[in-house]
C-alpha cells in the first residue's frame, strides 16, 4: 500500500534546533549553522499526479505549462516554441560536455503535468508518481486549495534530515548502506546518456518506492526536486552575523537578490528547490541530499515537484524532540 498524504496523514514534527546547510559539499550549501524551526506537519510524500488531477478537476486550474505564451515576453524566440510546453530531459546519444545543460534539456511543445514527455505521452500509468512540470505558482495554488503552504527551506531541510544531525544523506553518511539503493537517482557514471537501470526507473518512480527517512518521510532525496517558499540566495546567511542567538524560523533572501547575475537578460526571480532528483549522478550532481539549487519561478521541468506543510503544535506524538 502506498503511503497516504494530505492534512489527515501529515507527519507532525515537534521542531527544534538543528544544523542547516553543509560546509563539506557545494558552496551554495554553506555555511552550516544552527537554526530553530517551530512545530509543523509535512506530507510524507510528494504530491502525486492523482492528487493534482483532483485539484485541476475541482478548480479548473490551468498550469503555467498549459497556457499560451505571449510573443512580446520572448523576443526572438522561434514561432514554433511560442506554444504551451515545458522543459523535458532527453538523454544524449553519447558523452557530452557537462557544462552545457541545453544538450539534455529540450523545450517540448505540449509537455505538461498531463503529458510529461510532450504530445502523445500520458500519465495514465503514473498516477502515483510525483506531479512534475509545475511552476512555483502552480504548486502554491494547489497548497492553498488544500489549506496548506509550501515549506520554507528550513522546514524542508529539518524534515529531510530526520534528526540525523550533520549526516551527508537523509538516511546517514553512506550513499548505499550495505549496498542498498536508498533513492531514485541516476544509475551509473554515464550521465546524461547511459543509465545502468539498476534502480528500476529511468525517470520518476512511484512515491514511496524507496525507504523513508527516520521521520517516516519518503523521497526527501532523489526522484524529484521540490519547491520551497524561500527566495534564492547564493549562500546561507553567515551565522557569525548574529552570534548572540540561534535564528528562529529563518527565511531565504529577497526577490531582488534572487535574480541570476550571470544571465541579466532573464529578469525572472528564483526560489529554492531542495533534495535532488532522478537525474542526480555522483559524477555530475551529488545533490540527492538536503542540498539546494535555484529555479526560475515561471519554469516547470520534468524533474521538479513539491509537497505541502501545515502549521501544527508540538505534542507528545510529534517526531523530533524540540530543543
Amino acid at each position: 500500500m502506498r503511503p497516504r498524504h494530505g492534512a489527515d496523514h501529515a507527519i507532525r514534527l515537534a521542531g527544534g534546533v538543528f544544523t542547516m546547510g553543509s560546509d563539506a559539499h557545494y558552496c551554495e550549501e554553506a555555511p552550516a549553522r544552527q537554526v530553530h524551526v517551530d512545530a509543523f506537519a509535512i506530507d510524507p510524500i510528494a504530491v502525486t499526479n492523482r492528487r493534482f488531477a483532483a485539484f485541476a478537476a475541482a478548480t479548473g486550474y490551468v498550469t503555467v505549462a498549459e497556457r499560451p505564451l505571449n510573443p512580446a515576453e520572448f523576443p526572438g524566440a522561434p514561432p514554433e516554441n511560442l506554444v504551451p510546453g515545458s522543459m523535458v530531459f532527453v538523454p544524449t546519444p553519447g558523452p557530452v560536455d557537462l557544462r552545457h545543460l541545453s544538450l539534455w534539456w529540450r523545450w517540448t511543445p505540449g509537455a505538461s503535468w498531463r503529458c510529461s514527455e510532450g504530445r502523445g505521452s500520458s500519465i495514465d500509468d503514473r498516477l502515483d508518481h510525483p506531479v512534475v512540470h509545475v511552476a512555483y505558482e502552480d504548486a502554491a495554488a494547489y497548497a492553498t486549495w488544500i489549506g496548506a503552504t509550501l515549506p520554507t527551506e528550513a522546514q524542508w531541510e529539518y524534515a529531510a534530515r530526520g534528526g540525523l544531525e550533520g549526516a551527508a544523506f537523509t538516511w546517514g553518511d553512506e550513499p548505499r548502506p550495505e549496498g542498498r539503493i536508498m533513492a531514485n537517482t541516476w544509475d551509473g557514471d554515464d550521465f546524461p546518456w547511459r543509465s545502468t537501470g539498476e534502480s528500476g526507473w529511468s525517470r520518476t518512480a512511484p512515491v514511496g518506492s524507496f525507504p523513508p527517512n527516520p521521520y517516516g518521510l519518503f523521497d526527501m532525496a532523489g526522484n524529484v526536486w521540490e519547491w520551497t517558499s524561500d527566495w534564492w540566495s547564493e549562500r546561507h546567511p553567515d551565522a557569525a552575523a548574529s552570534p548572540c542567538c540561534v535564528p528562529r524560523n529563518p527565511r531565504g533572501g529577497d526577490i531582488d537578490s534572487s535574480y541570476d547575475a550571470a544571465q541579466p537578460q532573464f529578469r525572472i526571480p528564483r526560489k529554492v528547490i531542495k533534495g535532488g532528483s532522478h537525474l542526480c549522478a555522483d559524477t555530475y550532481c551529488l545533490r540527492y541530499r538536503p542540498a539546494r539549487r535555484p529555479q526560475m519561478i515561471d519554469t516547470g521541468m520534468s524533474h521538479i515537484g513539491f509537497r505541502c506543510v501545515w502549521t501544527a503544535p508540538a505534542s507528545e506524538h510529534a517526531k523530533g524532540a524540540a530543543s
